[in-house]
């Protein structure tokens, strides 16, 4: 199981392999996220560029990951 966390102050994800308190090896990490859509069967990663132009760069199984929202 991942895990994928949303800082919505920051704007940034990291997700993790098997987050627990002792494991916390990140897989990936990403800046300039203004949001994360929860579409059917997976949540979607959108960024945003130097040009205010937003489009998806990734996508995680619901089944497979927990998303956590911090601010």
């Amino acid at each position: 199981m991942q895990t994928l966390i949303f800082n919505t102050t920051t704007k940034s994800i990291k997700v993790y392999e098997n987050y627990t308190s002792e494991n916390q090896k990140i897989l990936m990490e990403m800046s300039s996220i203004p949001t994360v859509k929860v579409c059917e069967g997976f949540y979607e990663v959108i960024q945003s560029d130097e040009f205010e132009k937003k489009y998806p760069v990734l996508r995680l199984p619901i089944s497979n990951t927990n998303m956590v929202i911090t601010k």
